[in-house]
């Protein structure tokens, strides 16, 4: 359905704090993008009739809800929602219960018998071994050294950085200080900057990469970005995707395969893997850029859940 414009100033917020939670979870770029957009549409039903606040959701709310939803026609198609469809906006609802729980809230009684037996999606967060395998995959991911190269300098910046996929393809080399053992990120989310530890390690994969491969790269010498391109341009988002698909691909591990990896799980398996080294949540929200400890506190939910599977 077309975004509902919503009135209610708490409702909008929590839609945008709900899709920011199921983003830090780990979960696929469509769920992420789609739950909230079923959760928007709730709370128009709610604008309608007069319902002002989660605190005045009751069993019956949801069931008149949700009678709607079967009975309204698909915008798409001809006749009603699929029972899928349906099924993701029970999704929605079910995930905005945990939400609320999470967030110190008794949350909300949905009793909607699925449609079907949808498959619940698995968090996207990768294992210390899996991180492992995507770096031996460097080693034989493309010919070319210089590309080699880069695919490993590129799960250095992505994974053991946690930089995001836009802060990756603006990062130039002046931003990297080895003398100090950091980078700066400067085009952070909001456009706040931050300095990003980087070990002995990283770092000579890092030189590697700069020193050895890049240097390779066609016009290299009249760039400042740090990821380049065969065609001598800055490497754009959709090429580092494409390149970390590729190495899930060389591991040839099936559990990677079904995680269906993006740039961002690589953020939030760092986050958990620090996490589980316990690394104090401050710590973890300067490495991250977060803006509130709240964001950063959802990855304690992430771990629990790990350890309840």
């Amino acid at each position: 359905m077309k975004k509902l414009k919503l009135q209610n100033t708490s409702f909008k917020i929590l839609v945008a704090s709900y899709k920011e939670w199921l983003d830090i979870l780990g979960y696929a770029e469509s769920t992420v993008y789609y739950l909230p957009n079923h959760l928007q549409e709730f709370f128009y039903y709610l604008e309608q009739n007069n319902i002002k606040t989660v605190n005045n959701i009751t069993t019956k709310t949801v069931k008149n809800y949700y009678q709607y939803l079967q009975e309204r026609s698909n915008e798409r198609q001809n006749g009603a929602l699929s029972k899928s469809y349906l099924n993701k906006h029970q999704q929605a609802l079910k995930k905005f219960k945990e939400y609320l729980q999470n967030h110190n809230h008794t949350g909300i009684n949905i009793h909607l018998k699925s449609e079907q037996n949808p498959t619940e999606e698995k968090l996207n967060i990768l294992t210390q071994s899996e991180i492992k395998e995507l770096f031996t995959a460097c080693n034989y991911s493309h010919e070319s050294e210089k590309i080699r190269l880069r695919d490993k300098a590129m799960l250095v910046i992505l994974y053991s950085c946690g930089l995001r996929r836009t802060e990756a393809v603006s990062l130039d080399i002046k931003d990297i200080y080895f003398d100090k053992e950091r980078i700066l990120v400067r085009k952070g989310k909001n456009y706040k900057e931050r300095f990003v530890p980087i070990n002995r390690k990283n770092a000579e994969i890092l030189e590697d990469y700069i020193y050895e491969g890049r240097l390779l790269f066609k016009e290299a010498h009249l760039s400042e970005a740090l990821f380049m391109s065969n065609l001598g341009n800055r490497l754009s988002g959709k090429s580092f995707a494409m390149r970390l698909q590729k190495l899930a691909q060389l591991t040839n591990n099936k559990n990677i395969a079904e995680k269906k990896i993006t740039l961002h799980t690589l953020r939030h398996s760092i986050a958990t893997h620090l996490l589980q080294k316990e690394v104090k949540l401050e710590s973890i929200k300067t490495f991250l850029g977060h803006s509130s400890l709240e964001s950063t506190q959802i990855y304690t939910h992430v771990l629990k859940t790990m350890e309840d599977d």
